[in-house]
């Protein structure tokens, strides 16, 4: 059992854990009081489910402070827009406003359903939540390429590139897509069907060298952005005889890297050094065991963009002028942290937490705290931080992404 395959368990599990905290909260909701002397009650009006499930936000820890807009948004709180096929929902820099590099969609394609043929002015990164999925594409030198993408796998094409995307049996699939634009929209991409009902039927002839009877039932175009088709053959059947493939493939096997493994988890990095296509999204896949921590960190090069997979988890950032602030995380959650901010991520369950951290960039770079420390002369450090001798020597020089 996988990691993904798992997660129809894990959400049987926090569905009857949510029953469970309802009937808790109707007896004894969560107050806004870290301890005596600070805050109060809150008789209401309130919405106790959510001060539930967002403690920071309710209690912040006194470490907190400043005004640090908001880094944390949930795909459960934008639309789910359906379709014969399938379904799709977005959070772009209109959902989650300080999020101006990246955008994020979470689609659904039934077995059969397709994505229909399309393109960008963004480049797509996707990484493949459940089930199997078709994928196909041809470059601007008119390459081919199509491949079958399971849990784990990540997809990237290039802005421009034409490509789609069909669920396969038994139960198609679900998966991320990330655009390296956080003004992205989805219904702003280019699509076969629309274009075709915009060209005038005499081009349509000339450009295709065939006569206008074969263009009088195109589709609707609403009626082909997401939507159901017979289920494709084997994966050679769709292979173009005499077709030069891509030199350099959009696919990419993420999960079957060999991971960053300590006692408090893994962290899978793929950036343009293993996934050599992907120059312009960089993204690592971490996993932190209950009671693990993603260590204490900054990114000296762009943004992070989280999806959060599994899990409960708490984030905490520091955003100099002394500003920091905390945010509570869970299945499905959107966050954010802007250019080298300190910041770390503490699995708060009792099960394994899987997110996605994205970067729009070529390649993946982060600065560890302890590290840093480590490598500085110990004087240094102590003359900043009154270190003991022996919190010196305890000090790890390898970068140790999870810690226990």
């Amino acid at each position: 059992m996988t990691m993904f395959n798992r997660r129809d368990a894990l959400m049987a599990i926090t569905a009857g854990g949510a029953a469970v905290t309802t009937a808790a909260q109707a007896a004894d909701p969560p107050q806004p009081s870290r301890g005596p002397g600070f805050g109060g009650t809150d008789p209401g009006p309130r919405n106790i489910p959510l001060d539930t499930a967002q403690p920071s936000l309710l209690n912040p820890p006194s470490t907190d402070s400043g005004t640090i807009p908001n880094l944390r948004f949930s795909f459960s709180d934008t639309p789910m827009k359906q379709y014969t096929g399938g379904w799709t929902r977005q959070v772009t820099a209109r959902e989650l406003g300080i999020s101006k590099s990246i955008a994020g969609v979470n689609m659904r394609l039934n077995a059969g359903g397709i994505r229909e043929l399309h393109w960008h002015k963004q480049a797509e990164w996707a990484f493949m939540l459940y089930g199997t999925a078709r994928i196909s594409a041809v470059d601007e030198q008119g390459h081919n390429f199509v491949d079958d993408v399971g849990p784990g796998d990540l997809w990237y094409f290039p802005a421009g590139i034409p490509h789609s995307i069909q669920g396969l049996a038994a139960d198609g699939c679900e998966f991320l897509l990330v655009f390296d634009d956080g003004e992205f929209d989805e219904d702003s991409t280019f699509l076969l069907s629309d274009w075709f009902k915009h060209i005038p039927p005499d081009v349509l002839v000339k450009n295709f060298g065939v006569g206008a009877e074969n263009f009088r039932n195109l589709p609707d175009p609403s009626t082909r952005y997401i939507f159901p088709a017979p289920l494709p053959g084997g994966l050679d059947s769709d292979r173009i005889a005499g077709a030069t493939p891509v030199p350099r493939i959009f696919s990419h096997h993420m999960t079957a890297q060999a991971p960053i493994a300590s006692r408090g988890g893994k962290v899978w990095i793929t950036d343009s050094s293993v996934f050599p296509i992907s120059q312009s999204i960089a993204a690592a896949l971490v996993e932190i065991e209950p009671g693990g921590m993603r260590e204490l960190h900054w990114h000296p090069n762009t943004d992070e963009w989280q999806y959060w997979i599994s899990g409960k988890g708490r984030m905490g950032v520091f955003a100099s002028h002394g500003q920091s602030r905390t945010f509570d995380f869970s299945a499905g959650d959107v966050g954010y942290v802007p250019f080298a901010m300190g910041h770390y991520v503490e699995n708060t369950g009792d099960t394994p937490l899987r997110f996605l951290e994205m970067f729009k960039s070529s390649y993946y770079a982060d600065v560890s705290l302890e590290q840093w420390l480590a490598l500085t002369p110990p004087e240094l450090v102590q003359a900043h931080l009154g270190f003991s001798d022996a919190a010196m020597q305890s000090l790890r020089k390898t970068k140790t992404p999870v810690v226990p």
